[in-house]
């Protein structure tokens, strides 16, 4: 009986396992080490707070392309003017391609490190080769193999063990709810905010189920009323371990860093090897491996997410042949959106910006656009038409609700102060 639960367990791991783990790119890495090297483990409760808003929005994206058979754009189009949408996929594919470009710099950064040669020979390197990577492969079967690769993540889980902390008192910090104070706090849980809960995972996790549809060679608009509660309850499954592996990450880095650098006064991070020091107590002389093997693994897989976000968006929007399993010739404007993503993001890196203060910034970005394309995904997932009867139930509304209200809260909370 335990074999069998076990066995659909996995089996329920899909786009959510992945899109957790997208999120926790580049980006993500440096937010959190920000924010555990300046202000310690004052912020270590958002990484439970943020983990059932987190899941209940992909959650609700997911079953908005589940119930739809379409992605996110598609699905508001039902309920916006093309005008709206058309702002939301140019807000999108900015915000994407500034994230892509400075997560291109975090790891070209970490990779000069370890190397010593240019980080703009890698920052070329990397933009082309994930650009042929996507038109060429399906992205499952990258993902499939760099997804193991970001388990090297895993070892700031490790280091926190390694140094024996009081765990009764980080647990104290960790349930803690205390304010931000100050507009450097303020920044960091706005940042925080929205590389845990990204404009672009919403668009991404609702393609994803219009994806595996078709890999499994159905389309969900000709079979939406077989949509089982059975299914619903294995997305769950799979978008809730998605996202309980990103918070877990996330706790651990931000505890790592405030362990090893804010305890040792190294409160300004500016570079990857500063960042890296806190794997020190793990790795010694190998922590910058270990660091750069993740930023590169999780960059190489959150990569074809943020370009791919932003193409589906447009596809959708302008009626464009779409999908990563359909070859260029058969969907150029679609690779096209892609291509130019890419590009950009590789041309921003020359124009000599702090790899580490760009991701953040990123995060601070994403972070104040995602309330109002969170207002979307509320009111499309609650529209029992477009939702064919099956809309989020109240509790995921209210959940939604609480994260887009919390979310303003921040961004004005930061401007505010």
């Amino acid at each position: 009986m335990k074999t069998t639960i076990f066995r659909r367990f996995l089996s329920a791991l899909g786009p959510g396992l992945i899109t957790g783990a997208a999120d926790d790119d580049p980006s993500g890495i440096a937010t959190y080490s920000i924010a555990g090297a300046q202000l310690g483990t004052s912020l270590l409760w958002m990484a439970w707070v943020t983990w059932p808003l987190m899941a209940s929005v992909q959650m609700m994206c997911a079953r908005i392309g589940m119930m739809t058979g379409q992605g996110l754009a598609g699905a508001l189009s039902k309920k916006f003017p093309k005008s709206i949408l058309i702002i939301f996929c140019f807000a999108l594919l900015i915000a994407n391609t500034i994230n892509i470009a400075a997560d291109l710099a975090g790891m070209a950064d970490a990779a000069e490190l370890l190397s010593g040669i240019s980080s703009h020979w890698y920052v070329i390197l990397f933009g082309l080769g994930i650009g042929y990577a996507i038109i060429k492969f399906r992205y499952h079967q990258i993902a499939g193999v760099l997804k193991w690769l970001a388990l090297s993540l895993f070892t700031y889980v490790i280091t926190a063990f390694i140094i024996h902390p009081d765990w009764s008192w980080v647990a104290r910090q960790t349930f803690s709810l205390t304010l931000p104070r100050g507009t450097l706090a303020w920044e960091t849980v706005v940042a925080i905010l929205g590389t845990t809960i990204s404009p672009y995972l919403f668009f991404w996790q609702a393609a994803q189920e219009v994806e595996e549809e078709k890999a499994a060679g159905r389309r969900m608009r000709l079979r939406h009323v077989e949509v089982s509660n059975v299914d619903l309850v294995d997305r769950k499954m799979d978008v809730g371990t998605g996202t309980f592996l990103s918070n877990i990450v996330m706790f651990f880095i931000i505890l790592t860093t405030a362990l090893t650098l804010h305890t040792h006064g190294l409160t300004n991070i500016t570079s990857s090897r500063e960042a890296a020091e806190a794997l020190r107590p793990l790795a010694g002389n190998l922590a910058m491996l270990l660091y750069t093997t993740g930023i590169i693994a999780v960059g190489l897989l959150a990569i074809p997410t943020l370009a791919g976000s932003a193409a589906y968006a447009f596809a959708e929007t302008f009626e464009w042949s779409q999908g990563l399993d359909k070859k260029f010739k058969q969907a150029r404007a679609f690779y096209a959106v892609i291509v130019l993503s890419v590009v950009c993001g590789v041309a921003l890196d020359f124009l000599h910006i702090n790899p580490l203060s760009a991701l953040f910034w990123t995060a601070v970005i994403n972070g104040l656009l995602a309330p109002f394309l969170l207002i979307g995904v509320f009111l499309v997932g609650r529209d029992k038409e477009i939702m064919r009867g099956k809309p989020s139930s109240p509790l995921s509304q209210i959940s939604v609700t609480i994260t887009t209200v919390l979310m303003f809260a921040a961004a004005i909370g930061m401007f505010a102060v």
